[in-house]
């Protein structure tokens, strides 16, 4: 639980509550999940021992002196090293690479011998004629034997005859017929020999006993002398991918963990529209510090005629303001020109408390110098703090200038509109 203590309550109880479903799922799949039923599964495998398995009739080739063996490998490599004496078992195959019958093609021509059943098994014989059968059914039928066939016996065997093979051409010799259709048959292509049969009845565990289904399954795979008997499992079954993994329990269990992480994250989305905790507020900084970080960005730049640039416009703009000019786009001799009509020579300012000596004449020196100043890159920090403290002092000299023409009387001011 320690684990859980930074969480709040309902975090807590949301994630308990999602474990538990997946531990109750679990149960339930591994209680419900049904066993596998070996007599359900329909291919003759030589491993199956049930009803539908081969095992009983590959035991009985060894036991009977057949050297046999499982094949897992691609046939194209038991083609390589094919030969007289090999005989090939394809029980119930699934397989429609062309590859396949190009290997089984060559190990009949290298003089082989091949045992095919079902549909599929019939498609990798070359010049195969496999048809469905026009009476489907799914029992067992009691085949008799046809013609003088190597391969018919004295007595009937017991196949379903899902499929049939017409015999349209004179190499094709029926063995067993079912209704009149042909459901074993032989031919022969180049030196080898090809069998085939309707269904893999005959060899699977469940019927290999019934009728004469044993002699058929022996004179079909030929004596045992000098033969070389492979028993086919690459073919069985659904043929090999990359999504086998996901077969069994396996998908199950990932779409239903991929729905609850959706499900958790969905859940843990929508309780919240906001962060968790508040975030920090940065902190403020004074006007004294902004100042001085402004001033150590000029000073790191060297951008001291910007500064300058910038205390000469607001010099522009507020004389413009205070001598009644409708825009401030003037130069430093337009502006000291509207400044001396404004206010004069300013020295009677000067007489009343003011700062003696800023005539019109020396301000236009200033405000040119201020002017220039604010285009020459070369600018000293020094020479740009002196002629803004000289904008400075001339802003405060016409703001006093003119608050002293608000306060003249009426008499005082009609004497200097007169003259």
């Amino acid at each position: 639980m320690k684990l859980l203590a930074p969480l709040d309550s309902k975090d807590r109880q949301m994630l308990l509550a999602t474990v538990g479903l997946v531990i109750v799922l679990l149960i339930l799949l591994a209680v419900f999940t049904p066993a596998e039923d070996p007599n359900r599964n329909p291919v003759p495998g030589s491993f199956l021992s049930g009803q539908h398995g081969a095992k009983a009739a590959y035991t009985f080739l060894q036991q009977s002196g057949y050297t046999v063996e499982r094949w897992g490998q691609p046939l194209s490599e038991l083609a390589d090293q094919a030969g007289p004496n090999t005989v090939l078992i394809l029980a119930q195959p699934f397989s429609f690479r062309r590859s396949d019958r190009t290997a089984v093609t060559a190990i009949l021509q290298k003089g082989g011998r091949v045992l095919a059943t079902g549909g599929e098994g019939g498609m990798l014989l070359p010049g195969s004629e496999v048809t469905i059968s026009k009476e489907v059914t799914f029992a067992a039928c009691e085949a008799q034997p046809d013609g003088l066939s190597s391969l018919a016996g004295a007595g009937p065997i017991w196949i379903v005859p899902t499929y049939t093979w017409p015999e349209s051409r004179p190499e094709i010799r029926s063995a067993y017929t079912c209704a009149g259709q042909p459901v074993v048959v032989e031919y022969a292509v180049g030196r080898g020999t090809a069998v085939w049969w309707a269904s893999s009845t005959p060899l699977e565990n469940g019927s290999i006993t019934r009728g004469l289904n044993l002699e058929l399954f022996l004179n079909s795979v030929g004596p045992p002398q000098g033969q070389h008997v492979y028993w086919d499992e690459s073919l069985h079954g659904v043929a090999p991918s990359e999504w086998d993994f996901v077969k069994g329990p396996v998908w199950p269990l990932l779409s239903l963990g991929s729905l609850g992480l959706a499900l958790l994250v969905l859940f843990s989305f929508s309780r919240r529209s906001g962060p968790i905790r508040s975030l920090p507020q940065a902190a403020r900084t004074t006007p004294i510090e902004f100042l001085e970080a402004l001033g150590a960005l000029y000073r790191s730049t060297g951008a001291t005629a910007t500064a300058m640039q910038i205390a000469w416009e607001r010099f522009r703009a507020q004389s413009a303001l205070l001598t009644g000019q409708r825009t401030n786009q003037l130069d430093a001799r337009q502006l000291a020109a509207a400044i001396e009509r404004r206010f004069g020579s300013l020295e009677s300012l000067g007489s009343s408390g003011g700062s003696p000596g800023l005539a019109a004449a020396g301000m236009e020196a200033d405000l040119i110098a201020a002017e220039e100043a604010c285009w020459n890159d070369k600018l000293t920090s020094a020479r740009a703090l002196e002629l803004i403290q000289t904008l400075r002092r001339h802003e405060e000299v016409m703001r006093t200038a003119g608050s002293h023409s608000v306060k003249r009387t009426p008499a005082s001011l009609g004497v200097t509109l007169g003259t």
